[in-house]
């Protein structure tokens, strides 16, 4: 498959970054995008520094991940001749994580300022599957009505919530929980973590 994953300036990259690594070693391609607000919490977060520009981000990553040539895209914010901004060139899916209120926002009033908000917005105009994971809390009024708003549209809104029933033990535990739940719904098979009433 081919899968759009955009990083949003949300707390919780590790989810991001967790999604981006099993994609790749599953051998699927990514286009990946990063809002400036993105970077800096990836730097903020985790052990990482990301350069500044996309083409080092991707050789960054490709070599981290050890991803296959051309299997890993990172566009800049303002790419419009990016494959995913037109619907003739649209991934099989898009997934958001993490995903800000302010993204929410823009996706579910169709803004398309930046490339961000476009390959979203081609995702819903070409009935592709959108997955969000909105990080925040508690939801204002604005957020949860714009979150029923798009799940009418048939989205995934996916609240960053990890459960505790296998009793997770590290941060990496809670991370790979929300990540294979992302997974499940891109269809796509992993073994990140038992299933309910399986044993842990």
């Amino acid at each position: 498959m081919t899968i759009t994953l955009i990083m949003t300036g949300a707390s919780g990259a590790q989810y991001g970054l967790r999604l981006l690594e099993c994609l790749l070693r599953a051998g699927h391609r990514v286009y990946l995008l990063l809002s400036r607000p993105a970077q800096i919490v990836v730097n903020m977060e985790t052990e990482h520094r990301l350069p500044g520009r996309a083409s080092e981000i991707q050789a960054y990553f490709t070599q981290l991940y050890a991803a296959q040539p051309d299997q890993l895209q990172v566009f800049e914010r303002e790419q419009w001749t990016a494959p995913i901004a037109s619907g003739s060139a649209v991934a099989d899916a898009t997934v958001v994580c993490p995903c800000t209120t302010g993204t929410l926002s823009a996706i579910a009033c169709g803004s398309s300022r930046n490339l961000i908000e476009r390959a979203a917005d081609v995702t819903l105009k070409e009935r592709k599957k959108l997955i969000l994971v909105v990080r925040e809390t508690p939801f204002s009024e604005i957020h949860l009505e714009n979150m029923l708003k798009l799940a009418r549209m048939g989205v995934i809104i996916m609240p960053a919530n990890p459960g505790f029933y296998n009793r997770p033990q590290s941060v990496e535990q809670l991370v790979d929980f929300m990540v294979a739940r992302v997974l499940d719904h891109l269809g796509l098979a992993h073994e990140l973590m038992p299933r309910w009433g399986e044993p842990t």
